[in-house]
Parts: C-alpha cells; sequence; structure tokens
C-alpha cells in the first residue's frame, strides 16, 4: 500500500479523535460517538480510493455506526477493505475515564474478516508467546504455558480482560491458577496491542469483546509480531442468522491471518484520552495536539505521530 495513503488514514482518525474529544466528560457517550463517526465519514470521503466498511462498530451498541457495506473515499484509486471503530471506549469519553481511541484498518479487497458486529472470545500474546496459546485450552494451562515461554513464574503473569459481568468465572479461573488480572472497562484492542510491548505489563488478553476490535486488533497483532486468536459469540439468533448468511458459524478459531490476510495492510489509531497505547487529545489556547500511531504491514513499521492543528 502506498505510504501516503496510509498517511491519509490518519487524517480520518485525528479528526474523528478531535469531535470525541470535545464530549470528554459530558455524559453523552453517544453524541461523542456521532460526532467521530461523522468527521470520519466526512475525512475518508475527500481520499482517492475505493473503500467498503466489512466490520464497526455501531449495530450492537445501537449507536451511531458506519455501517457494513458502506462505500467510502473518492471512488478513484484502490479498492481497498475497511475495519472501523469510530470511537473505541464511548463510555470513557462519556464519564472521562482512562482510555479512548479512534480506529481504522485497510487491507486489499477480500484481506479483511467480514463479519456481523458481535461478540468473539479472545486470547492474545505478544511475541515471544506466539505459538503456544489455544483457546480451546483450560485458562491455567494457557497461562502456565504463557508464563514458560515468557520466562516468569505464574504469579508474575498479568491476564487483562474487559470488567463484566460475563468474566467472573473467567476471573476466577485466572486467580485460581496464581496469576494477577488487570481489569479494564474498555478498550481491549489497546491491551492487545499492549501485551506486544516490551514496556507493557500485560502479558495476555481473554475474554469476550466486539468482533470488529479482534479484526483491528489482528492487523496490529500480526505487524507487532504477536497472536490473536478469535472465535464468533453470537448474541442472539438475529446474529445466528446474519453469520449463516455471511458463512460463519460459532465454532470456527479464527487465527490472527484469517482475521487479517496478506501483507498489505494498515493499523492506525488517535488517542482521544490517555491509554495503554497512545496519550490522548490536548486542546491548547492556539492549537489542538494529537498522538497517533501508523503501521504497514508491508514494512514492519511503527511510526509515532505527534501533530498540532492549528485552527483558525
Amino acid at each position: 500500500m502506498d505510504r501516503n495513503l496510509a498517511l491519509e488514514f490518519v487524517r480520518v482518525t485525528e479528526a474523528a479523535a478531535i469531535e470525541a474529544a470535545k464530549w470528554i466528560g459530558k455524559g453523552d457517550g453517544k453524541k461523542a460517538d456521532g460526532a467521530a463517526v461523522e468527521a470520519m465519514r466526512q475525512r475518508f470521503n475527500t481520499i482517492d480510493f475505493h473503500g467498503r466498511i466489512v466490520i464497526g462498530e455501531g449495530k450492537k451498541d445501537e449507536a451511531p455506526e458506519l455501517y457494513v457495506g458502506e462505500e467510502l473515499g473518492t471512488g478513484n484509486g484502490p479498492e481497498m477493505d475497511i475495519a472501523v471503530d469510530p470511537l473505541e471506549c464511548t463510555d470513557s469519553v462519556a464519564f472521562g475515564r482512562y482510555n479512548a481511541t479512534t480506529l481504522v484498518t485497510t487491507g486489499p479487497k477480500g484481506s479483511l474478516l467480514s463479519a456481523p458486529d458481535t461478540y468473539m472470545d479472545k486470547i492474545a500474546v505478544g511475541p515471544t508467546a506466539r505459538g503456544v496459546i489455544d483457546l480451546d485450552a483450560s485458562v491455567r494451562d494457557n497461562i502456565e504455558k504463557v508464563a514458560k515461554a515468557l520466562g516468569k513464574n505464574v504469579g508474575e503473569v498479568t491476564v487483562s480482560m474487559l470488567d463484566r459481568p460475563r468474566h467472573e468465572g473467567l476471573i476466577q479461573e485466572v486467580r485460581q491458577a496464581g496469576a494477577r488480572v488487570r481489569l479494564i472497562t474498555d478498550g481491549d484492542v489497546a491491551v492487545a496491542v499492549a501485551t506486544c510491548q516490551e514496556e507493557s505489563p500485560i502479558d495476555m488478553l481473554l475474554g469476550s469483546g466486539g468482533s470488529a476490535e479482534a479484526v483491528l486488533a489482528a492487523v496490529a497483532m500480526k505487524i507487532m509480531g504477536g497472536e490473536i486468536l478469535a472465535r464468533l459469540k453470537p448474541r442472539n439468533d438475529e446474529d445466528r442468522k446474519e453469520m449463516a448468511e455471511m458463512g460463519l458459524d460459532d465454532k470456527t478459531i479464527f487465527t490472527s491471518e484469517d482475521l487479517a490476510r496478506g501483507d498489505n495492510l494498515t493499523f492506525t489509531a488517535t488517542g482521544v484520552i490517555d491509554g495503554p497505547m497512545l496519550p490522548g487529545v490536548i486542546f491548547n489556547p492556539s492549537s489542538i495536539l494529537t498522538h497517533s500511531v501508523v503501521m504497514r504491514s508491508v514494512s514492519k513499521t511503527v511510526r509515532y505521530l505527534t501533530t498540532y492543528h492549528h485552527e483558525e
């Protein structure tokens, strides 16, 4: 993929992050999400490419959305798949909590998994533990294998997951295995990426979360050398019907390569509120400061950008 096109996608996430950040702490997540969606759509439609949303956010959360099947761009240029989360951690923005980002991944047509906006069971680790995890194995077995791969005692392994009632049993299993638990209110993409960062205290991501986030994380994990495994977890008959229409089931385990195929992918994110992956938007008297990351699989590069936006 042309590196200039990859940098155009940074402008998309920056625009969405700035608009979402204007709603920090105001108690209205849907308006924050809607602002991010509209900014993202407008910016996408100035770029010379023919994009199509294959997986995104909105339906599951009854929020504004860039819908699956929506076409973006000027229509001139390469055909591309897009996976988006215009505002990951909507509640974090609404209530001024830690960690929120705007996210976009792209690849050639047919490269990204197209799936309903539902849930997936997930397990993710960084490069050192790649190849030892198994979504069907017990929590204890996975933790012990990851500990061995990392050269740690089990008691030194930190497992992160979303703080949700559905994870109460999983939390107990991690603790019974002797490992540490770090709960997050939202934002499992940033946590999946954190497993690939040497300076991060997170060793493993476990639990169920959004299907769009699994695809988004898979692109970053591939570029950074980590691994994510995921399996669709439909909420209801409507999800199952939609999955069947797309040729999907709730038994197949998707690898990183299944979720994001090939080596011509991009991952772009901009921080809205400070989190484990990026600092948030800062409003200065004469400018707005954003922090973003751009990853390209073809070159295996991870670039961090600090940008000053000077307003008229």
